[in-house]
């Protein structure tokens, strides 16, 4: 599992955010410990850093991973974790999040984010909800279904129409690849990227309220920062990157009363010898500010 996962932009998050010894860490979407085992190795603060994961799988590896450690691993969404921890005073140096999903979720039929790979329509991320793909997919109106694909997948209108339509007209649709094929079938020609890619990034982001998260989130940033602490935020798709861009430049507006100063004035993005070994981070941007 740890082989099949490779984090994005290690050596830029890990160059950016400049861990040093003694320094605590919180890692907001902690996947398979990527990005925190570099971090900690350095820090080696363990019992003062805490990775966070709403992925039972990704919070059950983390524990087999850093075990012996005392580190704190909490199994939440990165939002109610960021509460609980503000309940109890905890604040730290350094906070990641990596918003993408984890290769292990993709690649796992079973969980239903996959494209490639046949399985039921699920793509929780936190199974103990209720909400599925199968849910949105099967039983939202084609206006709503429309409506999701042109603002969570920015695919454009005229094709956002057809392809709920489609939609519609076929169901029940019983899995993955049944609804890949069908909006794979409207689509002739040659194509680089799957046509039926912003459709289940859509239905994604809603089932996961990803953007929802992210927004309600940022704000709490400064709050768990130590003053000189930096945070950083891996985004994989410009909605994402726009909410960190837009916070990022609001937060660091107010002159001598910004609660932060950016330090990546343009995101940094993956160099051409990680898209070899790793095709995954083509769309990964990181941004990176510090808490005055």
């Amino acid at each position: 599992m740890e082989k099949l996962h490779i984090p994005v932009l290690l050596s830029e998050v890990v160059a950016s955010l400049s861990p040093q010894r003694g320094e605590s860490y919180l890692d907001l979407t902690a996947g398979y410990g990527g990005h925190a085992k570099e971090i900690l190795d350095v820090t080696q603060n363990y019992k003062d850093s805490v990775l966070v994961d709403r992925d039972e799988y990704a919070a059950d590896f983390l524990r087999q991973k850093f075990a012996g450690t005392n580190v704190n691993i909490i199994n939440e969404d990165f939002y109610s974790s960021m509460l609980q921890l503000l309940q109890c005073g905890k604040t730290f140096d350094i906070i990641l999040a990596d918003f993408g999903v984890s290769s292990p979720q993709l690649d796992q039929g079973e969980r239903g984010f996959s494209l490639k790979t046949d399985g039921p329509l699920d793509m929780r991320m936190d199974r103990r909800q209720t909400l599925t793909a199968s849910d949105i997919i099967n039983h939202w109106s084609e206006k709503d279904l429309a409506d999701i694909f042109v603002k969570y997948g920015e695919e454009r209108p005229g094709s956002a129409a057809m392809f709920a339509r489609v939609i519609v007209h076929h169901r029940p649709i019983n899995s993955t690849l049944e609804l890949a094929n069908l909006i794979k079938t409207r689509i002739h020609g040659y194509f680089k990227v799957h046509p039926a890619t912003r459709i289940f990034q859509a239905v994604r982001i809603v089932v996961n309220d990803e953007l929802g998260e992210i927004e309600r989130s940022l704000p709490l940033i400064p709050k768990l920062l130590n003053p000189g602490g930096r945070a950083g935020f891996i985004t994989f798709h410009s909605l994402e990157d726009r909410l960190v861009k837009e916070y990022f430049k609001e937060a660091s507006s107010h002159g001598e009363e910004s609660e932060l100063t950016i330090l990546t004035k343009k995101p940094i993005v993956a160099e051409n010898q990680e898209l070899v070994i790793n095709p995954r981070a083509r769309s990964a941007k990181l941004r990176v500010a510090k808490r005055n």
